[in-house]
């Protein structure tokens, strides 16, 4: 297939692929249509939340049986697996089936503490308003303004079902952080001792959350989950966790897909025509994949590419496409 066939991208001259051709002239151009998981309008459900569009995700029976028995169980699902394998996906998945609306995300780095899951405080800023004018009443900011609900404090504080939250790559966090976590999970709450100081005959605190105009009342400082949110925590598997947090956990794990299985997704995501132009870039992934080395998005870019009419024959931009994750390219 070559580049004259049906072209991946709509342009005012040229050959309809080439929207950047890298010589200085400037071109009004028409952005093509984006792949399908690369399109992040989100449309408002009914009661006014926005939510993602759905994504196909494909997940065998096994599997679906974990995922159930973390539900019913109301335990955090620690998902592992190699990049790729759809583990990040999989909250989606659930948000999705069960209309649980938008997931609560939250990625974690070497840097990330518990509190800032929790909550964070902006002690300067109400600092600063306190230096001002105050209100004609002579009423002081109210300091639920200043307190600002991080995701996992959003997931907990949520008073109207569970929501769902996804803790991205928590094997990249401190080696304390799960220890962190196992009180939070176990109980099921936390306090804000900024607000757990005020006076005992003060009015319920309206701190912020996910949803700007939906503030929540906490009362002396302390949240308390009405329903265990659902966790979904996912792991490449680069370091172990303590045996104190495995045991709150169930334990999930993603096996990188088979052939027939990316030929299920494959048809997913782009239709059952783009198996017809499948077999030579499968058979060219699954002889360059190696434990880690390739993603399954990988392949879904490559063939995205092909079903527009790019020659993805030889040469660097399958090479660009299809490159390995890890070592050498």
């Amino acid at each position: 297939m070559t580049t004259s066939q049906q072209p991946a991208a709509t342009s005012t001259e040229g050959d309809g692929w080439h929207l950047f051709h890298g010589d200085g002239e400037r071109r009004d151009v028409v952005f093509p249509e984006a792949p399908p998981w690369r399109r992040f309008g989100r449309p408002e459900s009914s009661t006014g939340d926005k939510v993602p569009h759905p994504r196909p995700y494909l997940i065998g029976p096994d599997e679906v049986e974990v995922v159930n028995a973390a539900l019913h169980l109301r335990r955090p699902l620690l998902v592992t697996g190699q990049p790729g394998t759809g583990k990040s996906s999989l909250a989606h998945a659930i948000a999705h089936e069960l209309r649980l609306g938008r997931v609560l995300q939250w990625p974690v780095n070497s840097r990330s503490t518990l509190q800032d899951a929790l909550y964070q405080y902006d002690a300067v800023g109400r600092l600063r308003e306190a230096t001002l004018p105050r209100d004609a009443d002579g009423t002081e900011p109210d300091i639920g303004q200043y307190i600002q609900l991080g995701p996992l404090g959003n997931a907990l504080a949520h008073r109207e079902g569970p929501r769902v939250l996804l803790v991205d790559e928590l094997d990249k966090g401190d080696v304390d952080l799960p220890n962190d976590l196992l009180t939070v999970f176990e109980e099921g709450e936390f306090v804000i001792p900024e607000l757990a100081r005020l006076p005992r005959n003060h009015a319920p605190v309206h701190v912020q959350t996910d949803d700007p105009d939906r503030p929540t009342p906490v009362e002396r400082g302390h949240i308390r989950c009405a329903e265990f949110p659902v966790v979904v925590i996912t792991s490449n598997g680069e370091r172990e966790f303590p045996a104190a947090f495995l045991r709150r956990c169930i334990r999930l794990d993603l096996p990188e897909p088979d052939e027939q299985r990316l030929r299920d997704i494959v048809a997913a995501h782009l239709g059952d025509t783009a198996l017809a132009e499948v077999d030579d870039l499968l058979e060219t992934f699954l002889e360059r994949r190696a434990a880690g080395e390739l993603a399954t998005d990988q392949l879904l870019n490559a063939v995205f590419l092909r079903k527009g009419g790019v020659n993805l024959e030889a040469g660097a931009l399958l090479q660009a496409v299809l490159h390995r994750l890890g070592g050498a390219l």
